[in-house]
């Protein structure tokens, strides 16, 4: 399982299995954020669907909900004492039952993540993704 804490740790999110590749997005919040994200669904709970994901999110948490020109289909969790931000979490739950989370994997330990690779996606300009480089979370660390 891995697991990423926030700097004062009192909150922190899990996720169980192998991430699979992490995306480093150019967006305007994930370029200010420079999180890097792996995706999954939100592990089952009150309010939460019914389950079938592997992330888990522990402790306090606040919420910011990105307004923009559309109608908001996410929100920024972060911890109300540090501010560190944790991960995303779609607003709506899908047909399946399941809602959208990503994890920010630099909150894991870098040991634990270095090897993962990075898919890059440009969400500033196109909204494509674009091709790997062969870089690695390694490589973004210094």
């Amino acid at each position: 399982m891995l697991i990423g804490r926030c700097l004062c740790e009192a909150a922190h999110w899990t996720m169980e299995g192998d991430p699979g590749p992490v995306t480093a997005c150019n967006c305007s919040l994930c370029r200010r954020y420079g999180a890097l994200w792996a995706y999954d669904y939100e592990a089952g709970g009150e309010g939460r669907g019914d389950g079938g994901g592997r992330i888990g999110l522990h402790g306090p948490t606040r919420a910011f909900t990105r307004r923009g020109s559309g109608t908001p289909s996410l929100e920024i969790r972060f911890c109300p004492t540090c501010a560190c931000v944790l991960c995303w979490r779609g607003l709506q739950v899908g047909q399946d039952g399941r809602r959208r989370m990503a994890v920010n994997v630099r909150l894991a330990p870098p040991e634990a993540v270095a090897h993962l690779p990075i898919d890059h996606f440009d969400g500033l300009d196109t909204f494509d993704d674009l091709p790997r480089d062969g870089r690695c979370v390694r490589d973004l660390w210094f």
